[in-house]
């Protein structure tokens, strides 16, 4: 087997070794039953067995109340931007977004195809390196979106949004869900493809109230409708198994670390030593402001185009894969998700030190 390197990728991002070395037994067969994971049927005792355990871990670890439904969809957060406002947006109704990067832009322009939408703050003024603290939302509105993090630019909210009275707040969480403990009763729904931190691409995450799924339009199509899949358990139609199968492996590992308070305080110690090196570099430079840095994408520049393609291919060269930043805003991008080990930070920041030495 080839030696594995450091994965800085945004997503599909890194795993953790001991659920791929499962996984990967489980491929021929999943434990004594002779038939692979991938093979099994939705409808047997097998994967049953495997998606009632996934969803229990899910639910143990994330503290979701009961009067809360956990779906395995598919689509990704991208699916999400549209379904949202479909089940719960009318012409007659206003949505509050927060805008805060490339993500929640394509939310809200999705959004304005099924009612009105308001903008509660935007930092497109600064090419999105802040999370803006002066906020005004409608009046009204149906529900109040955000999302919590920033995979372009590096930018992660400290904590939720207020919701006016009678709306809901709804989360794209999909580059930080179960990167630190949220209470999930601030929420009415909370969605994220599961590439970064939970599992494989192909297969997204919702958290949504019940009460919500039942005031739903009736009259959305059949797949993109809470309604459906919350009834069958995410087993309307064949769900992605491996996806559910995979996650489920992840929340075991999580639990085993001690749970998302464990998690956030190695996510915070693995994010505070880079920037710690970045603050006190005379290289580099953080592009995020420091109130509003993300601990799951740390992006930063030299300040010279030509200097940054030079830091990235000796970076590759040094083992250190996927720094490259988003292309619509160069620059260089370590994503550190829950996954991603520690002294894959300490390589990273004595591969930067070498090359400030030298460059400089």
């Amino acid at each position: 087997m080839s030696q594995r390197i450091h994965n800085f990728s945004a997503g599909p991002a890194v795993l953790p070794v001991t659920v791929l070395e499962e996984a990967r037994n489980n491929l021929l067969s999943l434990g004594e039953t002779g038939i692979g994971i991938l093979e099994h049927s939705h409808r047997g005792k097998a994967f049953l067995a495997v998606y009632e355990e996934t969803e229990a871990l899910c639910r143990e670890l994330a503290g979701i109340p009961d009067d809360y439904a956990v779906l395995f969809l598919q689509g990704g957060a991208s699916t999400q931007f549209c379904m949202t406002p479909m089940n719960f947006l009318t012409p007659d109704d206003t949505a509050d977004y927060l805008v805060t990067g490339s993500w929640s832009r394509k939310a809200i322009a999705e959004a304005k195809r099924f009612g009105k939408t308001h903008v509660v703050c935007t930092s497109e003024d600064r090419n999105f390196c802040y999370i803006p603290t002066e906020r005004t939302n409608s009046p009204n509105p149906a529900y109040v979106h955000f999302t919590s993090n920033n995979t372009i630019y590096g930018t992660q909210f400290r904590s939720e949004p207020e919701t006016p009275d009678g709306a809901f707040l709804a989360c794209d969480a999909s580059s930080d869900i179960f990167s630190r403990p949220i209470d999930i009763a601030k929420y009415g729904i909370v969605y994220a493809g599961a590439q970064k931190n939970l599992g494989p691409s192909g297969i997204t995450l919702v958290i949504i109230r019940r009460d919500l799924i039942e005031r739903g339009n009736p009259d959305v199509p059949t797949m993109l409708s809470y309604r459906t899949h919350a009834e069958k358990d995410s087993m309307f139609n064949t769900p992605p198994t491996f996806g559910i199968y995979l996650m489920g492996l992840v929340f075991k590992w999580l639990k085993q670390l001690g749970g998302l308070e464990a998690m956030a305080e190695r996510n915070r110690d693995k994010a505070g030593r880079l920037y710690e090196y970045l603050d006190n570099s005379s290289l580099f430079r953080s592009t995020a402001d420091s109130d509003s840095r993300s601990l799951m994408n740390v992006t930063f520049v030299t300040g010279d185009a030509e200097k940054d393609k030079q830091f990235i291919a000796f970076a590759t060269a040094e083992g250190l894969d996927g720094l490259k930043g988003h292309r619509s805003v160069g620059g260089m991008r370590a994503s550190m998700y829950n996954a991603f080990p520690a002294d894959g930070v300490d390589a990273l920041i004595d591969a930067m030190r070498r090359f400030e030495t030298d460059h400089a």
